[in-house]
Parts: C-alpha cells; sequence; structure tokens
C-alpha cells in the first residue's frame, strides 16, 4: 500500500517538473470477505418439528442412576409432581435408615418407549411375549410421568416395605424396582400384577 502511494507521488512530482512520468503497470488483487450470513434464530425458538418423534427423552445410559433430587434431568422433570415429592420423601426416610434410593428410570418420551418395546419383541420373539416386561408407549405410565424405577436391589427392597406409607407401590410381580403412586388413603397397595401384560 505505501509502495503504491509512494509511486504516485513521485509520479506527481516529475509531472509537475515538467517530465513524463514512466509508467508502471503492477497486477494487484483485492480479497473481499464473504457476505455475513442470516442472524441465527434465538436458541429458544428452534423446535424439533411435528413430525419428528423423540426417541430418547427419559434415555439414561447402562448403570447411569439419578438422584430423587436431580430435577434438572428430565428423567424426574416431567414426573407427575405428586409421585416425585412422595419419592423425594422416600429417600429421605430410607437414608436415615441407611440405604441410598437412585432413580434408574422415571418419565419417557413416547417415542423412546415404542423403542424399548420394539427392542424387547426382537429380545423375547414376540409381541405377547415383549408386552410382560415393556408396556406400549399407549399404556406405559412412564409416558405419563406416573411411574419411576429404582434401584438397586437393596433399595427396591425398603420400597417394597416402606413405600406405601408414602403411598408408592410395586405394581408388578416380575419388576421389583417399577413403583407407582396408588396407595389408597389407608396405606393399602392394590395386588400385584403377574407383569406388564396383566
Amino acid at each position: 500500500m505505501l509502495a503504491a502511494i509512494s509511486s504516485a507521488l513521485s509520479a506527481l512530482m516529475l509531472t509537475a517538473c515538467g517530465q513524463s512520468p514512466q509508467v508502471a503497470l503492477v497486477q494487484t488483487s483485492i480479497v473481499v470477505p464473504p457476505a455475513p450470513g442470516p442472524p441465527a434464530p434465538p436458541a429458544d425458538s428452534l423446535t424439533i418439528g411435528p413430525a419428528a418423534v423423540d426417541t430418547t427423552g427419559g434415555w439414561l445410559a447402562d448403570g447411569n442412576m439419578l438422584s430423587p433430587f436431580d430435577v434438572a434431568n428430565p428423567v424426574l422433570s416431567q414426573l407427575d409432581p405428586a409421585l416425585l415429592t412422595a419419592v423425594q420423601e422416600a429417600a429421605r426416610a430410607a437414608e436415615a435408615q441407611g440405604v441410598v434410593l437412585k432413580v434408574t428410570s422415571g418419565w419417557r418420551s413416547k417415542g423412546f418407549q415404542q423403542r424399548l418395546f420394539d427392542d424387547a419383541v426382537v429380545a423375547y420373539g414376540s409381541v405377547e411375549k415383549a408386552a410382560e416386561f415393556v408396556a406400549t408407549p399407549e399404556v406405559s405410565k412412564h409416558v405419563t410421568g406416573q411411574a419411576i424405577d429404582i434401584g438397586q436391589a437393596e433399595a427396591d427392597r425398603w420400597l417394597i416395605a416402606n413405600g406405601r406409607q408414602f403411598g408408592l407401590c410395586q405394581i408388578y410381580a416380575n419388576e421389583i424396582w417399577h413403583f407407582e403412586l396408588v396407595a389408597d388413603a389407608n396405606g393399602n397397595c392394590p395386588p400385584l400384577r403377574p407383569n406388564a401384560a396383566g
């Protein structure tokens, strides 16, 4: 840039002194920055769209468990508030007796529940057998936020023995970890069903 200005000044001075300036051609290139793109929309205006299916909502990686107080996670924040409160109260009482309640599953999206059911069909070989272990999205209490799974076995046994005082009941004989808020006013739980299909 300075060389171009210096050359131009020299040419002007020579012209002013009555001499013809020598002309030198110099090839230059100009780099034009790209035009700015449109501004990104605000983060809260993004959606997955009406046709998209949420197939991961409520998923926890194998072996991962949540504290019943980790309400930032949708597994817990999407639960029925009364169920969440009951589980938290039970967790406090269990901890006072040296037992730690952890959540292995809670709320699930319809799409995620369907994935679980489809996987069960493959694993068990039929829709009928799969339905004994995994409910369809249409009937799953996880989808409506009205069911929670607790781990590990010691915590399950504690909740089976003590959960009714918080309104929590084991529902299926083949799932000691699955609890719902269904105890009556006297703390009585309904009879166990053999499995999710019956």
